[in-house]
């Protein structure tokens, strides 16, 4: 279903490209940066946001063939409003050396498994969590915000060499993170090219004429 595009949003994109051009960035990339920057009205997020075009691709294609998709928040999920969204902090408790957001990735990986796509928008040590799991995610939107852990392991997911969307310094947050997803969830699917129509084979007849079948 085609997705229709408020006019306040409209206007908002048009005065964030007529102060910032990244017509130069591969069009999944510029689609999550635009994003990002519009959801934070904060355009360092140009040169703040790191990120691949060929893992966004195959996480683009994985999330529109149905693959799961795991956020660390509420706050994450309701800025998703296209797909449903695994979240279990409510089922999480916190424990000796584990907080309770690090519980909920557990808990949420037994559910889903690997090839999910992960969006972490709030607690670090959610993310520290993913990263000590084998959990061989599509992409992980590691965005955690604050002064504590959240540079420091937005770095350790850059490290794993995992599909990833992160940034550098501390800001992040549940908005961008839903902002950075949403950004593939909106990019159209591109069409599958008809199959040409296989042509006719040729069949040598016993009398030496040639006809086709």
């Amino acid at each position: 279903m085609n997705r229709v595009i408020h006019p306040i949003e409209q206007e908002s994109f048009r005065r964030l490209r007529a102060r910032l051009d990244i017509s130069h960035f591969p069009p999944l990339t510029r689609a999550v940066v635009e994003r990002v920057i519009h959801s934070a009205a904060d355009l360092e997020y140009a040169t703040d946001l790191v990120t691949d075009e060929d893992d966004l691709v195959k996480a683009h294609a994985a999330l529109h063939a149905g693959a799961p998709l795991v956020v660390d928040v509420e706050m994450v999920a309701a800025g998703i409003t296209r797909r449903e969204t695994v979240c279990r902090l409510k089922d999480a408790a916190s424990g000796p050396g584990l907080t309770r957001s690090a519980h909920a990735v557990r808990l949420a990986y037994e559910q889903v498994g690997p090839g999910a796509l992960w969006v972490i928008g709030c607690a670090p040590t959610a993310l520290e969590e993913l990263l000590t799991l084998d959990a061989a995610p599509a992409l992980v939107i590691g965005l955690p915000v604050g002064f504590v852990g959240a540079a420091e392991s937005k770095a350790a997911l850059r490290e794993s060499g995992l599909p990833a969307v992160s940034n550098v310094s501390e800001k992040g947050g549940s908005a961008v993170a839903a902002a950075a997803l949403n950004a593939l969830l909106y990019h159209p699917v591109s069409p599958v090219p008809p199959v040409p129509p296989v042509p006719p084979v040729p069949r040598v007849c016993t009398d030496s004429t040639e006809e086709t079948l």
